[in-house]
């Protein structure tokens, strides 16, 4: 199985909602774990990650908060995504959304200088396309505040009701002036009991920063620019251990995005601003030795990462498993975490 081309999804394998609805903690989800070094593939829960990490290893989390980023009108939705490159507050990336149901569609309308009512008496203004179902646009008030008063989570049509933004925040999710349009799902079912066991085992962890951007179900498309910041403390922290011979582990995809951004070629440097890089085979990877995630849909580009991280064979048998063994997908899903 070409796993970066070819699997079919089962709607059976969807997470419909958090693990909490389902009677379990928010660590009551399952670990598929991958090893290069033998290949072998196991199956833990969640919980077990402690007994599966050494003293001094090093997590790296990504600290964004998940905004309530989309704005409900009567027929569409409009998905705030992300401002622009010296941009100001008002001047964002969105996608237009036709409500279906439950869910939304990607919604094809639009011309340049349309402007939408929006809730609160403000209004949007389209700019011009950036992508093909993306829209550079202008709201008439700051986003993020709107966002506050007005927005609720991105839901899509696999999540069969809304949930609070609370069960967006990850237990990292620190500064919440600004953050992410989607959750930074690999930080999820982390739990400050869990965070205990791990700290008291002797595993280290450190802070980046990565906003993520809307991630359209329907487009498998590569990332586009996204804000990041990889502190100094972070930077020297990767640096020791990996020069001790430790193992740095990746907690998302977007943590591999942020240090591989901030790599000089030689090592890893305090850096922030906005990213274009793109994880794949060709290019490797040169900062983590391994990566806690989600599990990824079909023709995703982050199976470009993980292809990257496990190498195709072992992403191909972990992904089989997965599927065999009735893992779940999305954000509320099961994890995976690749590992040396």
């Amino acid at each position: 199985m070409n796993v970066l081309l070819d699997f079919e999804l089962p709607a059976s394998l969807e997470a419909h909602e958090p693990p909490e609805a389902r009677g379990r903690a928010r660590d009551g989800v399952r670990l598929l774990v991958g090893r290069r070094a033998d290949g072998q593939v196991s199956h833990h829960g969640f919980g077990d990650l402690p007994d599966l990490l050494s003293p001094g290893d090093l997590l790296v989390v990504n600290t964004s908060a998940t905004l309530p980023a989309a704005v409900r009108l009567d027929r569409i939705a409009v998905h705030f995504s992300t401002p622009l490159p010296g941009g100001d507050d008002r001047t964002w990336l969105v996608e237009l959304r036709r409500r279906a149901g439950k869910g939304s569609e990607p919604y094809r309308g639009g011309s340049p200088g349309e402007w939408i009512p929006m809730p609160g008496g403000a209004t949007l203004t389209l700019a011009a396309r950036h992508t093909g179902r993306l829209w550079r646009a202008r709201l008439s008030t700051d986003v993020v505040p709107y966002l506050r008063r007005h927005g609720v989570p991105i839901r899509y049509g696999y999540v069969r009701r809304d949930w609070p933004t609370a069960a967006y925040q990850t237990a990292f999710a620190s500064d919440r002036s600004t953050g992410s349009a989607e959750m930074p799902s690999a930080g999820r079912p982390f739990t400050p009991e869990l965070v205990t066991r791990l700290v008291s085992r002797g595993v280290l962890i450190t802070p980046v920063t990565l906003h993520t951007g809307v991630a359209s179900p329907e487009a498998h498309e590569p990332p586009y620019p996204e804000r990041y910041e990889v502190p100094e403390a972070t930077a020297a922290l990767v640096g020791h251990v990996r020069g001790r011979g430790g193992r740095v582990i990746a907690v998302g995809t977007t943590v591999v995005r942020a240090l591989e951004t901030a790599f000089d070629g030689e090592r890893v440097r305090a850096s922030r601003g906005w990213t274009e890089h793109v994880v794949t085979p060709e290019r490797g990877v040169h900062t983590v030795d391994g990566l806690l995630t989600g599990l990824h849909e079909p023709r995703s580009s982050h199976l470009m990462m993980l292809s990257a991280i496990a190498g195709s064979d072992l992403l191909s048998d972990v992904y089989a498993a997965a599927l065999a063994e009735g893992y779940l997908w999305h954000e509320f899903g099961d994890m995976n975490l690749l590992v040396p």
